[in-house]
């Protein structure tokens, strides 16, 4: 994937950064003894439209958002887009508009029928060099779309009547409907056009054939297709109508489609609306077993409506204990778009409680404190957050139970939706683990967990220094839509009995400088992506990748991509390795098996099950 380095701080300069926030929450600041008032003001980077609004006006707003945030990958500007219930644009007069980083836009009905879009959202190509410039989508993080409907019209020539997705990791596409023409690469801008994962869940799309393109891997649950186009080296498929048939295989030019018949289990991440009266609320869905299809189109969505009284909103500045103060006092957050830095940790003590970001709302760490702990109790809703690693080392940024927890949530499952950490990018931070796991039945859906390969403190092994992205303890953890990249030892420990694992992207670290800097122990050379615990008896892993890209020059090996015990209870299937560019490679795909892929074979290695 080799993603072209961008080396911005926050805001660029951290007066400018301080100065901004400062402007934007200067009225609402409160004293930490203030009681915690209810509900709140959703701040200026909320923008909200209606319908009632002039088009032309709708699409200046939403076209200046798109030109501000175009190539503001790691700046501190962060903005949710609400769509009012109601119709936006015609098929004669269009609504097409792009999405850039950190822009969130969904609807405010209480299904995706409530609100129309009759044009395309977009994400295009980034294209970087001038005159012999690379164009591809593999740097497009950080966006969103749900909640609404999407009848794709506008646009001309390459471009006409289809919308364009290209994105990679940390670029949910959630519970829309989508009619018409629709690519998941831009194919019009230019060469190589790489696209690098996605993440689709809860959507239906109706008309056409979704393009895959050159999406390397890619992610669709519990939502309905009307075709889908190819598949690159890992495309996976989780309870969804009109998914392609299971065909991953080692025979060359097999589609590499992994396709279960249900996802195991779900919950789908909570959502503002307004209410018939024009209240704000937020609707909080129940956790599914052995699912297929919406969870919208035959009914209403299974679950519970909050107030949004029920919630403490939190602007930038607020005081950490205000906001534990708010938790403890019975108030859920929601937080809106902007970077809270946070001397402790957020605290989540009660069941039920709901911590929601709008817009890439960001924690940071500042003194080595994890950035949220959670409590051993049910029903915890995490969703729709950044959390990145403070300059001061943590040893873990979120934390979701005690080590040794041991009480069962399996009827109302902690769930943690749209959650993507970074350490380094944004911040030369550092991090012994991102994220622990250690309640049992909690689920994980649509996770990046990135060690930066560029941006701030990016590219080097001396920076940005974290051993392990996710380590789990608990029993019964699910992941669907899990990606990993580029930390300096083991990348996932999985130590739970009865884990699952739907969807697994990695890359390797990209900055390994020696041999002797990168051994898992004196025989083993190099960390395994994705490792099972020698005491584990039952796991199971569908449609999981690991890829290397060791750009230093240097041989590096990686003895396996997977490493687990050898008995009948921990399964794999549809596994995969490839070499993506530069030296050294990944020797075998699991436990030994598999073949290398290096400069002499570039993949992909597939192991279709294992033991």
């Amino acid at each position: 994937m080799n993603r072209a380095p961008r080396s911005r701080r926050y805001g660029l300069a951290a007066a400018a950064a301080t100065a901004l926030v400062a402007a934007l929450v200067a009225p609402t600041t409160q004293a930490a003894a203030a009681p915690v008032p209810p509900g709140g003001s959703l701040g200026e980077n909320v923008i909200v439209l209606d319908p009632s609004m002039p088009k032309a006006q709708v699409q200046d707003r939403l076209n200046a958002l798109a030109r501000a945030q175009a190539g503001n990958e790691f700046g501190p500007q962060r903005y949710a887009i609400l769509f009012k219930p109601g119709t936006y644009g015609t098929t004669a007069d269009p609504l097409v508009f792009p999405v850039g980083f950190y822009e969130s836009v969904a609807g405010l009905g209480r299904n995706p029928g409530d609100v129309v879009i009759n044009g395309s959202v977009n994400v295009y190509n980034q294209c970087v060099g001038g005159d012999q410039a690379q164009c591809y989508a593999t740097t497009n993080f950080w966006r969103s779309l749900s909640n609404l409907t999407v009848n794709v019209a506008g646009q001309s020539g390459c471009y006409g009547n289809t919308d364009f997705w290209a994105v990679s990791q940390a670029a949910p596409l959630r519970r829309v409907q989508l009619n018409g023409n629709v690519t998941l690469m831009d194919y019009c801008t230019g060469s190589p056009a790489w696209a690098s994962g996605g993440f689709i869940a809860d959507s239906k799309f109706t008309g056409a054939t979704v393009v895959n393109g050159s999406q390397q891997q890619f992610f669709t649950r519990n939502s309905n297709l009307d075709g889908w186009s190819n598949g690159v080296w890992n495309q996976v498929f989780c309870g969804t109508e009109g998914a392609p048939a299971q065909s991953f295989s080692t025979e060359q030019g097999a589609s590499p489609y992994t396709t279960l018949d249900t996802c195991p289990v779900t919950r789908e991440a909570p959502y503002p609306y307004l209410d018939e009266a024009g209240k704000y609320r937020v609707f909080v869905p129940a956790a599914q077993r052995d699912s297929r299809g919406t969870t919208w189109e035959n009914g209403g969505t299974p679950g519970r409506s909050l107030s949004l009284d029920d919630f403490f909103v939190v602007r930038p500045g607020a005081d950490v204990k205000q906001i534990n103060a708010a938790l403890k006092a019975g108030r859920n957050l929601l937080l809106t778009p902007g970077v809270y830095e946070l001397p402790e940790a957020i605290k989540v003590t009660r069941p039920g409680t709901q911590v929601i970001g709008l817009g890439f709302a960001t924690l940071v760490p500042t003194d080595g404190n994890a950035a949220i702990k959670v409590d051993d109790v049910d029903g915890v809703n995490v969703s729709g957050l950044i959390v990145d690693a403070g300059e001061k080392k943590s040893k873990v940024l979120v934390q979701v139970g005690n080590r040794g927890s041991n009480d069962s949530h399996r009827s109302d499952p902690i769930a943690l939706s749209d959650v993507f950490f970074r350490v380094g990018g944004a911040l030369n931070g550092a991090a012994d683990t991102a994220l622990e796991v250690n309640s049992d039945d909690t689920l994980i859906d649509d996770a990046w967990i990135w060690r930066a390969d560029h941006g701030t403190g990016g590219g080097s092994w001396t920076s940005a220094r974290s051993d392990t992205g996710l380590v789990v303890n608990g029993d019964r953890v699910t992941a669907t839509g899990l990606a990993v990249e580029h930390f300096q030892k083991t990348e996932v420990q999985w130590n739970g009995e009865h884990g699952q694992v739907v969807f697994f992207q990695n890359e390797n670290p990209y900055d390994v400088p020696n041999q002797a800097a990168w051994m898992a122990n004196k025989q083993q050379k190099g960390y395994p992506a994705f490792a099972v615990g020698p005491k584990v008896k039952t796991f199971e892993g569908w449609g999981m990748g690991s890829y290397s890209y060791f750009n230093q020059g240097v041989d590096i090996r990686n003895a396996m991509a997977f490493q687990a015990p050898v008995t009948p209870g921990v399964k794999f299937h549809d596994l995969l390795t490839v070499f993506l560019n530069g030296s050294g490679g990944i020797d075998s795909v699991i436990n030994g098996t598999g073949r290398t892929v290096d400069p002499a074979f570039g993949g992909p290695s597939n192991v279709v099950s294992y033991p």
